[in-house]
């Protein structure tokens, strides 16, 4: 069971999490996150030092919630490009699709906001989008491997070339709230696996 310091931790993650991606990071103010928490300024500052540290806490939050949705049950496929396949349905349906942070995405939110703003921060989500693509690499690997797929293909250019995709969709889907575009974004990208394989 959690003690009550680890309870309002999540709780001022979880609250920050929604206002970054509705708001934006630099036009959350910490009486917003105050408000939203009902905390004082020592009960926030008690468990983070600053909005910054709070907005990292967030980003490895938003990743594990992420992960959760995208990868759930991917270690049940045994065929590395099912897995890959399940994974593109779930990233579009289950978490862009399903709107599961207020704002959209929050990876592509604060990435947009932050370049050129914030350095750092900015390394650290497309270092989470390097860390993506060279999964997608690994897996479309393991496919090679086992003969699955023709020959002579660029797996590190497929990988970064899905992860891409997926990202384009999920700025074009969060400006516009159109369901077609994570739905037709996984007919082409499975469209597109199929032309891999051997």
């Amino acid at each position: 069971m959690l003690t009550k310091g680890a309870l309002t931790r999540l709780k001022i993650i979880d609250r920050s999490l929604q206002l970054f991606t509705v708001k934006g990071y630099y036009n959350t103010s910490i009486n917003d996150i105050l408000n939203a928490t009902n905390l004082t300024k020592g009960g926030l500052y008690g468990h983070f030092r600053s909005k910054e540290e709070i907005w990292y806490a967030v980003y490895d939050q938003a990743v594990v919630i992420w992960r959760g949705i995208v990868f759930k049950n991917s270690r049940s496929f045994k065929d590395p490009m099912e897995r890959l396949e399940d994974s593109i349905v779930r990233d579009m349906r289950n978490y862009l699709g399903a709107n599961v942070f207020k704002g959209g995405c929050f990876f592509l939110i604060m990435l947009v906001e932050l370049a050129g703003q914030h350095p750092a921060m900015s390394r650290h989500i497309i270092q989470g989008f390097n860390r993506y693509s060279d999964l997608y690499y690994r897996w479309l690997m393991e496919a090679d491997e086992q003969g699955m797929l023709k020959p002579d293909l660029n797996l590190q250019e497929i990988a970064s070339y899905l992860v891409l995709s997926l990202n384009g969709a999920g700025s074009i889907y969060s400006a516009t709230r159109d369901p077609k575009i994570w739905k037709q974004t996984i007919t082409q990208l499975k469209f597109y696996i199929s032309q891999l394989k051997a």
